[in-house]
């Protein structure tokens, strides 16, 4: 079996154009090194120099041997070097997922970019999946990072939930809306009787759970609007009248311009992104997710 050994031994000698200097541009002794090619030219069964008193040189078969083993040298240090970029996170594609209440903007989207920056070889294939659908999917090993809001009804064996970060909630009501024209932060129990367009799922858990926690803190449970929706289509259906939502300061970003955002009383109002990946995650999702951390 021909070694790499005896092909970068042969490619010295006929750059070199002698056994002497490519013995020593590779730090080994001459002997070695005629004794490598002669074990060469007996796997091939073919002489591969014609030895002169002055210089070898390459015969026809060491001549047709030669740029093919150059570029098996080549595609083998390429092979490694890729090899070696994929262990260290430097090389790859992430497949990222997030909920549609953490939309891709501000902050999020800076960590990316600065990872991105960090890592010239890495891409990012982002999808938008529910929060149980990213754990699952980290489970299958189908997805490598998820960003979901707590809490997480269900856990999946092998995935860690680690908190992000928190943002404040906020009221979103229609531009019709009485409550849009105050100027006062708005207390939990004036929303006994509005209509809520996203209440709790008995499978799913998320935003929606928590907002229910806040009204329940109120003594009332949240009336489910007539049309409701857990996705970013429920800003739609806030805008149109069909009912209001508590939701994370950073839906403004994607909210239409007429929707009105109003602060809260009640200070500890807060949503916690996590992050969700593999217990053991490998090198590029576990730079990714310290950039996550280190920016947000």
């Amino acid at each position: 079996m021909i070694s790499t050994r005896q092909l970068r031994y042969f490619v010295e000698i006929a750059d070199s154009g002698s056994f002497s200097a490519a013995a020593e541009r590779l730090f080994v002794a001459q002997s070695a090194l005629s004794r490598q090619i002669k074990a060469l030219e007996t796997q091939l069964q073919t002489p591969l120099f014609e030895r002169t008193a002055r210089q070898p040189r390459l015969t026809a078969a060491g001549e047709a041997f030669y740029p093919r083993a150059r570029n098996l040298l080549s595609e083998l240090l390429k092979a490694s070097e890729m090899a070696t970029q994929v262990g260290h996170g430097q090389l790859g594609t992430l497949r990222l997922s997030h909920s549609s209440t953490v939309p891709m903007s501000g902050p999020l989207l800076q960590g990316i970019s600065t990872w991105l920056e960090r890592c010239p070889g890495v891409s990012v294939d982002i999808a938008k999946l529910s929060s149980e659908a990213q754990l699952e999917e980290i489970a299958e090993g189908r997805l490598d990072v998820g960003l979901l809001r707590l809490p997480a009804l269900r856990q999946r064996e092998g995935v860690c939930i680690e908190p992000l970060y928190s943002e404040q909630l906020l009221l979103a009501v229609p531009p019709t809306h009485p409550l849009a024209r105050t100027d006062r932060p708005i207390e939990s129990a004036q929303l006994k009787d509005e209509a809520f367009i996203s209440i709790p799922h008995p499978q799913r858990g998320g935003l929606s759970y928590l907002s229910a926690e806040l009204c329940m803190r109120a003594g009332f449970f949240p009336k489910a609007a007539r049309v409701m929706s857990r996705k970013t289509t429920q800003l739609q259906l806030i805008q149109a009248g069909f009912g209001i939502a508590l939701l994370p300061k950073s839906m403004q970003d994607i909210a239409p311009p007429n929707l009105h955002f109003l602060p809260l009383a009640d200070p500890d109002c807060l949503s916690t992104v996590a992050l969700a990946c593999a217990h053991t995650p490998n090198a590029l999702v576990a730079q990714f997710c310290q950039t996550l951390r280190e920016c947000l």
